[in-house]
């Protein structure tokens, strides 16, 4: 008798081990800072992938979706099961207010350290890296962050500022963080003329039209544009780059957490990644194809970047940026 029981338990177990997973079902609420256009073709392949998710998704700019959630975390009723916004630093302060629900069955395969939390509950999903554009008649063609020190450059370099642009901020984060540049070479710019103003798109105008030799900029912006026929040039500088990385997590609080780490899964796997390549963006994952103007993701070195002290330090950085450029 015990041995009948015995064999039944194994053959029982042996069963649910070789039976698939439920498949995700039900409503998934996702709150994205995604551009229009990007947020609906992700949601549709990943209901293509999943027919039996619905999802329902809001779309602001991330300042305004952190507002709208922090008004609904006040008010005890969270709508969103996972966000997909557009910085880890945001993410990190939502971890440090344990809002986030670590998912540590995600797949990671391809993901370098640092692109996803180490106690998984974010993870990047593309990797929009902060470069160097130079107009393809300036008297250099700069190969490193320090280039734009030289007396080549003087009085020709503008970008964006951190008061004002997120990727800024994340990109000043990682240049003082990083012990070859730090903050003497954020002054050494400010020394040698640069100017630090409005977002990305005021870069790329100024310098396609000449009135500036050199930028700071995202790197999809002028690749895009050289692409084009427009006479600019994007460079990944030597010493690496700094990546706005659009992080997804699955708060706390989701009514669906099935379904949100179907999400999550999806946008991590292969498939999720090469329509982030479609898109125009590099992926995050390694061995996937990136889009045309792009080298290959193995080419591509970023600088080291804790986002846990780029939060600490936000205030301190955008006051001390302040002070030596003005604004």
């Amino acid at each position: 008798m015990i041995r009948k029981t015995s064999l039944l338990a194994v053959s029982l177990a042996a069963l649910f081990a070789a039976a698939p997973a439920l498949a995700a079902s039900g409503k998934l609420v996702l709150y994205t800072s995604q551009p229009n256009e990007d947020a609906q073709a992700t949601v549709d392949a990943f209901e293509k992938a999943n027919p039996d998710v619905d999802v329902e998704w809001v779309r602001d700019g991330t300042t305004k979706v952190m507002a709208k959630l922090q008004a609904e975390f006040a008010a005890g009723n969270p709508q969103p099961d996972l966000l997909l916004i557009a910085d880890s630093v945001t993410m990190a302060g939502l971890k440090r207010d344990d809002r986030l629900m670590a998912y540590e069955d995600a797949d990671t395969t391809g993901f370098e350290d640092g692109l996803y939390d180490k106690d998984k509950t974010y993870f990047s999903t593309k990797l929009i890296t902060t470069g160097i554009v130079n107009n393809t008649r300036a008297e250099m063609t700069p190969t490193s962050w320090k280039d734009l020190t030289k007396e080549e450059a003087k009085g020709q370099v503008t970008m964006p500022s951190p008061l004002t642009s997120g990727a800024a901020l994340v990109h000043l984060a990682a240049i003082t963080q990083n012990p070859d540049l730090g903050w003497t070479y954020v002054e050494a710019l400010a020394e040698n003329g640069a100017t630090a103003a409005g977002g990305n798109g005021g870069i790329l105008k100024a310098v396609a039209g000449g009135q500036t030799a050199y930028g700071v900029i995202v790197d999809y912006l002028p690749i895009r544009e050289a692409a084009k026929g427009s006479p600019v040039k994007f460079v990944f500088p030597t010493e690496g780059v700094s990546a706005v990385t659009e992080p997804v997590a699955i708060l706390k609080t989701a009514k669906n957490p099935e379904a949100a780490k179907a999400f999550v899964d999806f946008l991590l796997s292969e498939e999720g990644q090469k329509l982030a390549s479609t898109q125009g963006y590099l992926p995050a994952r390694e061995g996937v194809e990136p889009p045309a103007g792009f080298p290959s993701r193995d080419q591509i070195k970023l600088m080291p970047f804790d986002a846990d002290q780029a939060l600490a330090d936000a205030e301190e950085n955008k006051k001390r940026f302040s002070e030596i450029f003005g604004g």
